[in-house]
């Protein structure tokens, strides 16, 4: 973990939504894509805060963004993620987990309380029983029937929304 935070270092936020122009253009630009202006984000982690600056970069393109364990969603800063809400149009889903360091209940309120503000569609959820790193099949604390449940309402937002 400690590789990854010092790779994650030099990612500021501003960073991370100029490469998400870059990849979102480049998806566009594929003949296999049916329509380019709905196109899906997902983050697991610390990505669940990329997934959301991608929707925020490419509001008119990005319709569907979830996260799953989640982690610094709302945080005091200026880059807190929560703080681009007004930016995105998409429809988002949030999985959060119980007794997560990165995301306590706490912060998961106040978030909440951020997304009712913004006023978009979107869904957030404390799945019980289930700790950060939930929803990957390798990890001890793999949850499958939270996880199942995850991927199932992840499959309906992308139904709804790229269909």
């Amino acid at each position: 973990m400690k590789r990854v935070m010092e790779l994650a270092q030099p990612l500021t936020p501003e960073l991370i939504e100029q490469d998400a122009k870059g990849y979102v253009d480049f998806l566009a630009s594929q003949p296999s894509l049916k329509d380019k202006n709905k196109l899906g984000a997902v983050g697991f982690c610390f990505c669940g805060a990329v997934a959301m600056r991608v929707a925020a970069a490419c509001p008119d393109q990005v319709v569907a963004c979830a996260s799953f364990h989640g982690g610094q969603l709302h945080v005091d800063g200026p880059s807190s993620p929560h703080l681009i809400l007004p930016r995105i149009h998409a429809r988002l889903l949030f999985g959060h987990a119980v007794q997560d360091k990165s995301m306590p209940a706490e912060a998961i309120q106040k978030f909440e309380e951020a997304l009712e503000a913004w006023g978009g569609a979107f869904e957030s959820e404390t799945y019980e029983g289930a700790l950060h790193g939930w929803t990957t099949l390798d990890n001890p604390v793999y949850n499958r029937p939270q996880a199942e449940r995850a991927y199932q309402k992840l499959t309906q937002l992308f139904a709804d929304t790229l269909g």
